[in-house]
């Protein structure tokens, strides 16, 4: 991550403390590394429902939202968070476009190839949340790992910075995790 932890550390401390101008810089520093780990994920998992900058920027609205900057300690702690104020917005996208289409907007649509796909991933998106809020009950590292890599598209090595863990303990973590999921969500 391109970001310096200290500085981060330093501005979200500054920005806790009600200081706008370091709310304003630790917005701008940390904006590319958002930018690139939604897209990361966008591209890794979807085509079609959410742009880069639409999931940046509402993520970015939860993630520095009121109070939200007091609870955050450092870069890692920031990156985490971002993470999962993305899977919340992939989830509440999905959710809105599963409502729309059981009526919630009552719309006549041409239905073409391309928004098969988009309902078919909303659907598949609600089941990964489902399946990974389980999953925080019973191994919550699986749940992180989970979390960064799929819904914050950071790397293995990412990962273990952040979870301060070995690389090696992220692929476990990762494959356990992905291993469970996967008979939670393909099973009847």
């Amino acid at each position: 991550m391109e970001t310096s932890a200290k500085p981060l550390t330093a501005l979200l401390a500054r920005a806790a403390e009600g200081d706008r101008d370091a709310n304003e810089d630790l917005f701008a520093s940390i904006y590319p590394t958002l930018r690139r780990l939604a897209r990361r994920q966008l591209n890794a998992h979807r085509r079609g429902t959410l742009c880069t900058t639409e999931l940046v920027n509402e993520a970015s609205l939860r993630l520095f939202g009121v109070d939200q900057l007091e609870r955050l300690e450092n870069r890692n702690h920031l990156i985490a968070t971002a993470a999962k104020a993305m899977r919340h917005v992939l989830v509440d996208h999905a959710r809105r476009k599963q409502s729309a289409k059981r009526g919630g907007e009552w719309k006549r649509l041409d239905i073409d190839e391309s928004e098969l796909s988009v309902e078919r991933l909303s659907e598949q998106v609600l089941a990964l949340d489902e399946a990974l809020t389980r999953l925080k009950d019973i191994d919550e590292r699986g749940h992180q790992v989970v979390e960064l890599k799929f819904f914050g598209g950071c790397t293995i090595g990412e990962i273990a910075e952040i979870l301060d863990i070995s690389d090696s303990s992220v692929k476990l973590a990762w494959r356990k995790a992905r291993a469970y999921l996967h008979s939670e969500i393909t099973s009847p």
